[in-house]
């Protein structure tokens, strides 16, 4: 069932909010972050809207980076005594990359929104 278009607004604002509120506690905040993200992503259609690509793509790096952040956590993270080179935080990579690309995508799909509700309330 598609979600109707009413709701694609309040999705993305609401997305975009709680992406920018998870930042404040990158750990914990991530799971918020992946939330986020996937509400963007569903407020943003990918045949209707000229940025869906990229805001899905943003929803899977950061589901992807999100997973990694909290595997590499519970094997007790890396550096210090854990064995484990600072190279491997470049499998978290994704996570800050996918968090970049979803607010822009999330602000474009915004002005996306604008512009055509107010194409639609002229004429």
């Amino acid at each position: 069932m598609p979600i109707p278009r009413r709701w694609f607004r309040p999705l993305v604002i609401a997305g975009l909010t709680a992406m920018v509120l998870g930042a404040v506690d990158p750990l914990e905040g991530s799971i918020v972050i992946a939330v986020a993200s996937v509400l963007v992503a569903l407020g943003t259609p990918r045949r209707e809207s000229r940025v869906g690509g990229r805001v899905w793509l943003a929803c899977v790096l950061i589901i992807v980076g999100v997973a990694a952040l909290w595997i590499m956590s519970d094997f007790g993270g890396v550096g210090g005594s854990t064995g484990r080179s600072m190279w491997w935080l470049l499998v978290v990579a994704p996570f800050p990359v996918g968090w970049i690309l979803g607010l822009i995508g999330a602000g474009q799909r915004l002005r996306e929104l604008k512009r055509a509700r107010g194409d639609a309330t002229v004429g």
